[in-house]
């Protein structure tokens, strides 16, 4: 089996939208529940976008660069607020922020595919 980029964007999909539920859990059920409901929302939010993007492959020219920055952007943003919550600090200095600029980019990207339209003459 070989998987291809749009495989695995399907892959981190899944998986992402696992962590959303995984990390509302922990949400509930923390003493402060703002840091990992915020990374739950960004999960459970880009999650649904990676598979609109799978399944939009062939269509949308700019599907795989979208996809790309979702997953970079929303593992930056959801990461760093995964780290304060158990470790007390984040990734680096200006993750959570760096990811939010990446994941916007990823949507920008996504309207951005309107014009770029496949040429399957």
């Amino acid at each position: 089996m070989s998987f291809s980029f749009r495989s695995t964007s399907l892959l981190i999909a899944g998986l992402m939208g696992l962590t959303g539920i995984v990390a509302a859990a922990a949400a509930s059920h923390g003493s402060d529940p703002r840091l990992m409901a915020g990374a739950s929302a960004m999960c459970l939010a880009h999650a649904p976008a990676l598979i609109a993007l799978y399944a939009a492959w062939g269509s949308v020219r700019t599907a795989p660069v979208a996809a790309l920055l979702m997953i970079v952007g929303t593992a930056l943003f959801a990461g760093d607020l995964v780290m304060r919550h158990f470790a007390g600090h984040g990734l680096f200095p200006m993750s959570a922020p760096t990811g939010g600029v990446i994941m916007m980019a990823g949507w920008l990207a996504v309207a951005l595919g309107a014009f770029l339209p496949r040429n399957d003459a």
